[in-house]
């Protein structure tokens, strides 16, 4: 079995992954609080730990992985949005307009994610939907003193935890001294955080011992995770913003719960991203959503492919910060392009792969791919070695190779592509219902030349390719055939009139 090591936040190691039960993985991370569209960054931890599963399915099966992303529907940003409709007259209960506004970020969610290609994890639970666990975990963390209620507050203490601080590296008085700690009367310690807290007529709220409340931001995860994971599970992951507070938290609440347990065995912290160097914000101009780029994107263009999107992203390991750019965008769309264009014509790897996608890769990816893979999520490695591959199909280079081994590499850039969640063939019929299918345009080029050849009159052609190079098309033709694809300024509106 191939040997999986990831860097563990917690040793700060590269650590080799032996689940906790042999055979079957189990992995939480943190997801998304749903008061909006998800921006670009808020993709880039669902497209880093969407490779993992894969990964994992992959190397102990389908069956085997457990994967728990959350969403937070319990939050002062949703409850904003639903006052606000109720002022404006909307009708039923604040918690009704609450529900609504979740189920209706939850779709968007789903859209934009199924758009990157990321795979539906195996629950995806609402916070709303486990207070009553969440109730039951604070009632036994106070019976065992590491938590009090004041004032209608139940708050977690600090102090109480030895190990508070092991994740992130810091005492609690460095963290005092470096953070901006909420100062309360009802507070013992002011690094003790609030796992509930009392809500009025105005707010959403639940039963609970302590007067009608709502729960903390923290103990929303260590619930639902011991909820579907039990007290002990393999992977727990998230961007690295969460790693303190929100993950420092995680594990005293769950650990001083549950001390029979281990809770997460390894942590993973992908980094940020930036937009063109810098920090994505309102205030520079750079802020965009991930529907954005979909609809939108680079000019010129009718939307950037969720594809694409997700090899951009991949071109940067989960540990270093990424930067989104648009000359990236568009040579990781032309690269995908040519991909797909040179598979799309071999129908019976098409027929085979659509059959059988995980038994497809199982059979064809290339070793590499997934070594790279294992050892620590390396995806930019992975994509040199799918490059690689494509460069060999490309132009004068494919007439070096048989028939037989042609196919050969056709399948494992498939294979690749699909292990790390590109699927070519649903990126080209995306292209081609989403634009023009250059690929047509190709293929009158190479019959207006067969004719041309025979003529001597190569009028229709330049005509043809002068069209194509006057929209931004770049035309390739050698003698191993004719290749056209979009260029960095393409405008399909141009070749409107040919079609």
């Amino acid at each position: 079995m191939v040997e999986i090591r990831l860097t563990n936040s917690m040793t700060r190691k590269k650590e080799t992954l032996v689940p906790i039960r042999p055979g079957q993985v189990s992995m939480y991370v943190c997801g998304p609080t749903v008061y909006d569209r998800a921006h670009l960054g808020n993709a880039r931890p669902v497209v880093v730990f969407d490779v993992l599963f894969r990964l994992l399915r992959h190397v102990y099966g389908e069956d085997a992985v457990t994967y728990v992303r959350n969403f937070t529907d319990v939050d002062d940003r949703i409850n904003e949005t639903a006052q606000k409709r109720k002022a404006a007259g909307a009708t039923g209960t604040l918690e009704d307009l609450i529900r609504e506004r979740s189920d209706e970020t939850i779709r968007w969610y789903h859209d934009d994610m199924d758009a990157v290609g990321a795979l539906r994890p195996t629950h995806e639970p609402r916070a709303t939907e486990y207070i009553p666990q969440m109730v039951a975990m604070i009632e036994d963390l106070i019976a065992k003193g590491f938590a009090y209620e004041n004032e209608g507050h139940v708050l977690f203490r600090v102090r109480r935890y030895a190990e508070y601080g092991q994740l992130s590296g810091r005492s609690v008085e460095d963290m005092i001294a470096g953070a901006r700690v909420e100062v309360a009367p009802y507070k013992e310690d002011p690094m003790d955080f609030v796992l509930w807290k009392p809500s009025d007529d105005d707010l959403p709220g639940w039963p609970s011992p302590w007067g009608r409340g709502r729960p903390g931001w923290h103990i929303e995860c260590s619930a639902m995770s011991y909820a579907l994971l039990g007290d002990s599970f393999d992977i727990h992951g998230g961007g690295n913003d969460l790693l303190f507070p929100h993950h420092e938290n995680e594990i005293a609440q769950s650990c001083c719960a549950h001390p029979e347990g281990s809770f997460a065995s390894i942590w993973l912290h992908n980094e940020m991203l930036q937009v063109e160097g810098k920090k994505m914000s309102k205030s520079l101009g750079n802020f965009f959503t991930v529907r954005d780029l979909l609809d939108k994107g680079v000019p010129g263009w009718n939307g950037v492919p969720g594809d694409v999107i997700r090899y951009v992203f991949l071109l940067t390991h989960y540990r270093k910060p990424m930067d989104w750019r648009q000359a990236t965008a568009i040579t990781a769309k032309q690269r995908l392009d040519i991909w797909s264009s040179e598979v799309q014509s071999n129908r019976e790897l098409e027929r085979e792969f659509k059959q059988d996608r995980d038994e497809f890769v199982r059979n064809y990816v290339d070793p590499t791919v997934v070594e790279a893979l294992a050892d620590d999520l390396n995806t930019s490695n992975a994509l040199t070695t799918l490059i690689a591959a494509g460069k060999k199909l490309e132009g004068l280079s494919r007439v070096q190779f048989t028939d037989d081994e042609v196919e050969t590499i056709q399948r494992q850039l498939v294979a690749g592509c699909y292990l790390i969640g590109i699927d070519l063939y649903h990126y080209a019929n995306a292209i081609s219902r989403g634009s023009f299918n250059l690929s047509d345009f190709a293929s009158k080029l190479t019959a207006l030349r067969e004719t041309a050849m025979q003529t001597k009159d190569f009028s229709a052609v330049d005509a043809l390719k002068s069209s194509l190079l006057a929209a931004g098309a770049e035309v390739r033709m050698t003698k191993a055939g004719v290749e056209v694809i979009p260029g960095p300024n393409f405008d399909p509106a141009k070749l409107e009139p040919l079609k």
